[in-house]
């Protein structure tokens, strides 16, 4: 028996648009969807409640706010004190925007932003000085040629193919 679709193609488009529109309100959400209001809040708020639709905050680029180094950081943590301790302390250092645990060589991975290379080694001092941390190694982005993006996951995910497309 085929796995029943978590979303479906409405749900993919509505997800479009308001990837694309955040601010979009739900009558003209509806009208460029081609359906009732109701039903346009109704799937938001399904798509809400199942976790699938997590936030609506603008999308922020820190090289505009000064902080164009991007680098991956791996780390590698005393297995002890677990995992939670270290994300508690890297929650409380700005530039750490994103940590992951990980498998393979190292035990996290985290995305950091810095003002400069000089000021990535002051991110990567304050991430060693946590005690946990056994060693880091680092690496710095070049460029981004594919950024972070979830429309292509969901319009597969929706079962529409490669590309959603909204009618206007």
């Amino acid at each position: 028996m085929p796995a029943v679709p978590m979303i479906d193609e409405l749900d993919g488009r509505l997800i479009e648009l308001l990837t694309s529109e955040p601010r979009v309100g739900m009558l003209e959400a509806s009208r460029r969807l081609g359906v009732a209001r109701g039903t346009v809040q109704a799937r938001l708020d399904r798509l809400q409640a199942r976790g699938v639709v997590t936030g609506y905050g603008p999308d922020i680029e820190p090289a505009a706010l000064g902080y164009g180094v991007t680098a991956f950081v791996t780390l590698e943590i005393r297995q002890a004190g677990g995992h939670d301790p270290v994300a508690e302390r890297l929650a409380a250092i700005p530039e750490v925007i994103e940590a992951h645990t990980i498998t393979g060589t190292g035990d996290m991975l985290c995305r950091v932003v810095a003002r400069s290379n000089a000021d990535l080694q002051r991110v990567i001092d304050a991430i060693v000085e946590l005690d946990s941390v056994v060693r880091t190694s680092t690496v710095i982005a070049l460029a981004s040629p594919l950024p972070h993006r979830v429309i292509p996951l969901v319009a597969t995910a929706a079962g529409m193919g490669s590309a959603v497309r909204l009618a206007r």
